[in-house]
């Protein structure tokens, strides 16, 4: 496979990643929206709207409707070294509100990190228990932070977004840029990955996928053990 196919291939997949198991979404509404009047724009909690979709790959509850504004500290712990994140409340309140939600829940535990690409685009994706790419935590919600904001940012290294399968579609999965990804606006941004993370990721992605592919289950499998909210 050519370059410019495989980069192209990279792109329209991270779209897909849940379709199978829960069918197309209804673009046509915000299933998911955010009630401003729980906050103003820069200040305070926001009122957060968590709607059931599809069956949970693992049983949870759906997040507290509340969000808290503010920078919250998470750790992966995983089979290749601990990753600590930093999660963006500000911009992404209740995307951050979700995560720390099903972190805390034991939802992401001994999980596998189902997929790295290693062409066009430059992501380890993790956050679906059933290791296949389709599962969810049976309830989606609206996209944050680049999405209709206007701005048009490089998934530069180190960054931390959501993956979905269309507009508000968000769930549990999640990616980790370990190089500049050149993807549409369209995946929440909401953390970013520290230094010693960082470290850990570059040696996850030094070992590739499987088979030596552009885009698969990592070679060595990466599993996170746990994840703190700290």
């Amino acid at each position: 496979m050519n370059k410019t196919r495989t980069a192209l291939s990279g792109i329209i997949a991270a779209t897909a990643l849940l379709a199978v198991a829960c069918g197309s979404p209804d673009t046509g509404t915000d299933p998911a929206g955010v009630d401003a009047k729980g906050g103003d724009s820069t200040t305070g909690p926001v009122t957060c709207a968590y709607t059931e979709a599809g069956k949970a790959a693992s049983e949870v509850d759906l997040p507290p409707s509340e969000a808290q504004r503010g920078t919250v500290s998470m750790t992966l712990e995983t089979s290749a070294g601990d990753i600590p994140l930093k999660l963006d409340g500000d911009r992404a309140p209740c995307t951050v509100n979700a995560v720390t939600h099903l972190a805390k829940a034991g939802y992401y535990d001994d999980t596998v990190c189902h997929r790295i690409t290693t062409s066009g685009i430059y992501v380890l994706q993790c956050g679906d228990p059933t290791g296949t790419g389709t599962g969810r935590p049976g309830f989606i919600y609206a996209d944050e932070y680049p999405v209709g904001s206007g701005d048009s940012p490089l998934y530069a290294a180190g960054t931390l977004a959501m993956a979905n399968s269309g507009p508000g579609t968000n769930g549990s999965q999640f990616f980790m840029n370990y190089d500049d990804s050149p993807l549409p606006p369209s995946y929440t941004l909401f953390g970013t990955i520290e230094p010693e993370g960082m470290k850990v990721l570059e040696k996850i992605a030094e070992k590739g996928a499987e088979g030596g592919s552009a885009d698969g289950a990592p070679a060595e499998e990466v599993r996170i053990e746990h994840a703190t909210v700290n």
